[in-house]
Parts: structure tokens; C-alpha cells; sequence
């Protein structure tokens, strides 16, 4: 996977977090369409090993 692939599903994910989908999507969505074959398969691969993340919630302790 790119580097700027990454960092960009990184974004994405923290924005998630942070409950504003519509930026997340905005981030996530042109590497998501741009990708090849393979670069889909490892993003396909990462989302499902970081799916728990992007909708726990932080605790505020």
C-alpha cells in the first residue's frame, strides 16, 4: 500500500473517531477509487483489521 494510501485511511479513521463521517469519507474516498487491484486488497485487509477502532468510543475518564 502507498504511503499517502495509508495516511490517508489513517485520517480518515481518526475523523471517524471524532464522529464527522462525512470528512472521513471526504479524506478516504479518492484513494478508495484510484486504488489498483492489489493496493484494494490491502486496503480491503486493513479496514477489516481496524473496523473495532473506528467505532470505539474513547473513554473520558
Amino acid at each position: 500500500m502507498r504511503p499517502s494510501t495509508l495516511r490517508a485511511l489513517k485520517r480518515a479513521a481518526e475523523l471517524t473517531r471524532q464522529n464527522r463521517f462525512t470528512e472521513a469519507v471526504l479524506v478516504a474516498e479518492p484513494v478508495l477509487l484510484t486504488a489498483d487491484l492489489q493496493e484494494s486488497a490491502e486496503i480491503r485487509g486493513w479496514l477489516i483489521g481496524h473496523a473495532a477502532e473506528f467505532v470505539a468510543e474513547r473513554e473520558t475518564r
